[in-house]
């Protein structure tokens, strides 16, 4: 396979801000933010980038219209693994209706064997590794090659960056691109430039727990420089956001100060460009209250969330995103009920971990056993079913309102009071549901199948006002019902 994705436009990439003599980048010495590139087209005629709906900021306006995004992806590394052909990977995304994919920076990787995922595209073979810095001709790195050189820049990378970002976007795809990652274990830190053992320059520290707490100088302006140079390659772009780092919760070391001067890099480099790009924060496992946000973050990141991750946290008008799942076997259902719980309580944002992409099966058919998660064609067309359905509605009308749709399966209601209901049950065979204050009308109400998508029951309903009860069909495991005011005939 070819180094670089099809349609790859190469780039002509300056280096990286010279390092002093005493070993560390300059916080003075650092580029200007970048202009518009020449000959680029006018502000006018570009999309505007991903942002938050201004009606309605839980969720994003893309390309002119209301969106939520969800996916089922690979593991992150399409980017930096130079086995792995993104096309027919972004291909079947598109096939499935997904808006979404989320991809590494290049200075995490993990190595086989890594949490026990099979084909694992995030553990490239170290040849096949494409870091955004280029290897020196100086042995001695920790996966058996050539040590890295973080004065420079890797052409190659940025090349795979660019058409990445470029595929996608020709699909209707949006990029998270994750600058950073927790440093999980000695393995992983054994192989990342970002180890002393690693670059040319010995970069410090030699703790893998104090890589993101700024006490290094030299490190935090590489890494800095690094967050500006990606922004200014791809400010061009639409269809992006940053998040600083992945999991940042899950070992000790990281610090706020360290975090919110990463974050004071990508507001900086884009202070003179005209298309500023939405900003991702983790924040922890399940749910939690956030607390004190950095005000430039527009995206609050959960993994495997919980419904309590957005309803705790409604009062801050932003985006709250469910971007990973895994750890509840290899089975559809825990996922697919974690992606519907999730978006009807208000979610923007579901990222299913798909361990059916690999190097040798990019388009997801690959046998994941023993992965720490599920995937596979099944779960995306279940997936494609959740997102079609929220989609049907005018969604950014509509609130979280457990109250408004009672019964005992009951996980998941979102509603636009006399116009629109949609509720998530689980359980079975058969369940109630009371919609306690329905104003007069008529309604059509649907049952819908998670897993198909097709139209179990329907019925149309003269309703005088006042409470509603509505008797579901026979189903296992789960179903969906949506609830419409007739359109008035002209």
């Amino acid at each position: 396979m070819s180094p670089t994705p099809r349609s790859v436009r190469r780039l002509s990439l300056p280096l990286l801000v010279p390092i002093t003599s005493a070993g560390f980048v300059l916080l003075d010495a650092l580029p200007a933010p970048a202009q518009p590139r020449a000959g680029s087209p006018p502000p006018e005629n570009q999309p505007a980038p991903l942002a938050l709906h201004p009606e309605n900021p839980r969720y994003f306006i893309f390309r002119g219209k209301p969106a939520i995004l969800a996916t089922s992806g690979e593991h992150y590394g399409a980017v930096l693994n130079r086995d792995f052909d993104s096309i027919p990977y972004l291909d079947e995304l598109k096939a499935h209706g997904f808006n979404l994919t989320r991809t590494f920076s290049g200075t995490y990787r993990e190595v086989p064997g890594s949490f026990g995922i099979p084909g694992n595209t995030l553990a490239p073979e170290p040849a096949s590794y494409v870091a955004p810095w280029p290897r020196s001709d100086v042995a001695g790195a920790g996966d058996g090659g050539a040590r890295f050189d973080l004065k420079r820049w890797n052409p190659e990378y940025f090349a795979r960056l660019e058409a990445f970002v470029t595929e996608a976007g020709k699909r209707g795809i949006v990029v998270e691109l994750v600058f950073f990652c927790t440093f999980y274990d000695d393995d992983v830190w054994r192989v990342t430039p970002m180890n002393p053992a690693n670059n040319i320059q010995g970069i410090d520290p030699s703790a893998r727990l104090e890589a993101y707490s700024g006490k290094d100088e030299a490190l935090t302006a590489a890494q800095e420089a690094l967050v500006r140079k990606v922004v200014t390659e791809l400010a061009e772009h639409d269809n992006l956001y940053y998040e600083i780092c992945n999991e940042p919760y899950e070992r000790e070391g990281l610090t706020a100060q360290w975090n919110d001067r990463m974050i004071r890099a990508i507001v900086e480099a884009e202070s003179a460009l005209s298309r500023k790009h939405l900003i991702a924060q983790g924040i922890a496992v399940r749910s939690a209250r956030i607390e004190k946000p950095n005000p430039h973050v527009s995206v609050f990141n959960f993994h495997a969330a919980e419904p309590e991750s957005v309803s705790g946290n409604l009062d801050l008008r932003k985006v709250i995103a469910d971007d990973e799942t895994g750890g509840k076997g290899s089975g559809d259902f825990p996922y697919r009920s974690e992606g519907w719980e999730f978006l009807l309580a208000g979610g923007a944002v579901f990222s299913h971990l798909d361990f059916s992409f690999t190097p040798k099966s990019p388009a997801g058919t690959a046998d994941f056993t023993g992965a720490p998660g599920g995937g596979g064609p099944a779960i995306r067309k279940q997936i494609r079913v959740l997102k079609e359905f929220i989609e049907g509605f005018d969604f950014i009308r509509m609130r979280p309102d457990r109250a408004a749709v009672v019964g005992k399966d009951v996980a998941g209601v979102l509603v636009e009071t006399g116009k629109a209901y949609a509720a998530y049950v689980k359980g079975g065979p058969r369940t109630e549901l009371a919609i306690a204050d329905l104003p007069a009308g008529t309604y059509r109400a649907e049952w819908v199948d998670p897993r198909t998508g097709s139209v179990m029951a329907a019925e149309t309903l003269e309703h005088a006002g006042g409470k509603r009860t509505l008797t579901s069909p026979e189903y296992s495991e789960d179903l969906a019902l949506r609830l419409v005011r007739a359109q008035k005939s002209r």
